[in-house]
């Protein structure tokens, strides 16, 4: 059992990397970028030539995606994002799924339609047991980086100048401008580090959920249910959601695998029938 709580520790921690940067442009920008599956997809895709294709080692490979993941996101943030900002939500959903299935004909065309997987360090391949509990070193990597990105990232928005001011460009962007800010940097600073997350998230998830040009649309609604659940506009109550629906979802595959795959919908379906607005979401929150 205290395996099975282990395993889904880290299945959550994945999903909250590569979640956590859909929180911070829903939440925060209030933009819905339901593509944004498609950095994660990126970032694994990245990882796969980095080191399967160049030989690059593995842990040195994981900066390196963070950088080119938010590096494509700051450019596509530029030169077609910022066009989308003050448009209605539907406009920006339906932008966003076109640029899903651009993204799956490219990657498909361009890698083939197989499932691919990073080539991981054979040191990171054991397991050690620690108190009757089997522990993936590799899935102790994921929990340790996840955790510490989670801090730092709550850490950045919450106690710094760019925190402050980045709520300060989302409540009132022209008072904001009044008052000497660039809210166009701002915005394309925060929407590239949720692009580089959910790209290290990818690269650290493809070894756990597989790697396809399915993938953007095989998680987007796990995406979608960690920032429903947790609130949007809070990182702790993505993580904190991530980790509910990972334990629930492993869980439920483990020990009802006849069902399993509907047990994080009805934790879901709990969660918001008591709390509509997401555990650490405010009522009345948009």
């Amino acid at each position: 059992m205290l395996t099975v709580l282990f395993d889904g520790i880290a299945y959550g921690m994945v999903l909250f990397i590569l979640a956590c940067g859909l929180a911070v442009t829903l939440g925060l920008m209030n933009l819905v970028n339901l593509a944004h599956g498609a950095f994660a997809m990126a970032g694994g895709y990245a990882a796969l030539v980095l080191v399967n294709a160049w030989g690059v080692p593995f842990l040195a490979a994981l900066p390196v995606v963070f950088l080119a993941t938010a590096a494509l996101g700051a450019l596509m943030e530029r030169t077609l994002y910022v066009h989308v900002y003050a448009r209605s939500h539907l406009d920006q959903v339906l932008f966003s799924v076109g640029l899903i299935f651009m993204a799956v004909a490219v990657v498909d065309y361009a890698a083939g339609p197989s499932q691919q997987f990073v080539r991981i360090p054979d040191a990171l391949r054991g397991r050690i047991e620690v108190a009757g509990i089997g522990m993936g070193i590799y899935r102790l990597l994921v929990i340790g980086i996840c955790g510490a990105v989670a801090l730092a990232l709550h850490l950045a928005l919450a106690g710094t100048r760019f925190g402050s001011r980045l709520r300060a460009a989302v409540d009132d962007s022209r008072v904001a401008r009044g008052l000497g800010i660039d809210v166009g940097l701002i915005f394309t600073v925060t929407f590239a580090v949720g692009s580089g997350l959910a790209g290290l998230g990818g690269a650290l998830g493809a070894d756990i959920l597989g790697l396809d040009p399915g993938f953007p649309l095989r998680f987007m609604i796990y995406f979608l249910i960690v920032v429903t659940v947790g609130g949007t506009a809070s990182i702790p109550g993505a993580f904190l959601a991530s980790l509910l629906l990972g334990i629930a979802d492993v869980a439920g595959k483990y020990y009802l695998p006849s069902m399993g795959a509907f047990i994080i919908y009805g934790v879901m379906l709990a969660v918001l029938v008591w709390r509509p607005q997401g555990l650490f979401g405010r009522a009345g929150a948009r």
